[in-house]
C-alpha cells in the first residue's frame, strides 16, 4: 500500500488516497480514525480466484479493500460491498468514485446494511437469498475484553460481539449459491468458532495458518469452505510472511498475494 496524497485538510477527519496493488486501484480512507486497511484485506481478496463471471459479496467491506482488490484481479467479477457503518460505507463511495478506480466502479455498488440482517429485510437492501457465487468476509476480530481504542469508529470495526461468527456466517450461507465459496480472514483462537458456524452450511473446509516467520506463532488464519460440501476439512500448509530471518521482506509468494498478481487457489 502507497499512500499517494491527502486532501481536504480542514475536514473533520482527514482523508488519504492509498494505492493497491501496485497502482492498479486505491482507496480513499480516514487518517487517524476508523480502520484503515492492509495486508489482511489483499490476503483475503487472493482467496478468491475464479476466472468465471462471478458476483462476490464483501461482508463488513469498510472502504472497500478487499473488495476492490478481488475485482482488480478478476476482470469477470463484480463486487458488492456491505458496510454498516455510515462513514465507511461514504470511504468506500468515494473510492468508487475516483477517477483511477473508473473501471472497477463499472462493476462495484456500496449497500449501506448490517450484515446480521435476515430474511425479508435482509433481502430488501439487495442480499437476496442464493445470489453471489463468493461471499468475503474480514469480521472484528478483538476479543471484547481486550484493552479499547477511545476510537469509536476503529472500534467498532475491530470488536467482536457475542455470536459473531454464527451471525455473519449465516448471511453467508442464505446469499451464496450451491456450490460457492465463503472466504475469511481471522485470529487463530477463533477457529473453533468459525468451524462451528459453517456447521452444515459450508463444507470441505481448507484453513491456512500465516505465520510472521519460521518457529514463530500463526497470527492470521485464512479459511474457505463450499456451501452443501460434505468433504472433510484440510489443514493447509502454513504460509510464511517472511521467509529470512533478518529480512522484513515478503515472502515471494506472500508479495505475489499481496500485490494482486496471483491468486489462492483452493486444493480441490
Amino acid at each position: 500500500m502507497v499512500a499517494t496524497r491527502v486532501f481536504d485538510q480542514q475536514q473533520a477527519v482527514p482523508e488519504t488516497i492509498d494505492a493497491f496493488h501496485r497502482g492498479r486501484f486505491h482507496l480513499v480512507q480516514p487518517v487517524g480514525r476508523g480502520h484503515r486497511a492492509g495486508m489482511d484485506a489483499m490476503l483475503l481478496a487472493s482467496l478468491v480466484a475464479d476466472d468465471r463471471p462471478v458476483r462476490v459479496a464483501d461482508l463488513g467491506a469498510g472502504a472497500g479493500a478487499a473488495g476492490l482488490a478481488v475485482a482488480s484481479r478478476l476482470s469477470r467479477a463484480s463486487i458488492i460491498l456491505v458496510e454498516r457503518s455510515p462513514d465507511m460505507a461514504e470511504f468506500a463511495r468515494k473510492s468508487l468514485a475516483l477517477p483511477e478506480n473508473a473501471e472497477l466502479a463499472t462493476r462495484a455498488a456500496v449497500i449501506e446494511a448490517d450484515v446480521t440482517l435476515t430474511g425479508r429485510a435482509r433481502a430488501e437492501v439487495g442480499l437476496a437469498d442464493n445470489s453471489f457465487d463468493h461471499v468475503i468476509m474480514n469480521p472484528p476480530f478483538n476479543d471484547p475484553g481486550d484493552r479499547k481504542t477511545p476510537d469509536a469508529l476503529k472500534a467498532e470495526a475491530h470488536a467482536m460481539t457475542g455470536n459473531l461468527f454464527e451471525s455473519w456466517i449465516r448471511t453467508a450461507g442464505g446469499i451464496t449459491v450451491s456450490g460457492g465459496q465463503l472466504s475469511l480472514i481471522a485470529r487463530p483462537q477463533s477457529i473453533a468458532e468459525i468451524i462451528a458456524a459453517c456447521g452444515r452450511r459450508f463444507g470441505g473446509l481448507e484453513i491456512t495458518a500465516i505465520h510472521p516467520r519460521e518457529g514463530e506463532n500463526a497470527t492470521r488464519i485464512l479459511v474457505t469452505g463450499i456451501k452443501g460440501s460434505r468433504a472433510r476439512l484440510q489443514m493447509r500448509a502454513p504460509l510464511l510472511m517472511h521467509d529470512r530471518p533478518d529480512s522484513h521482506a515478503f515472502a515471494p509468494v506472500v508479495d505475489s498475494l499481496n500485490n494482486g498478481r496471483a491468486g489462492y487457489s483452493r486444493l480441490r
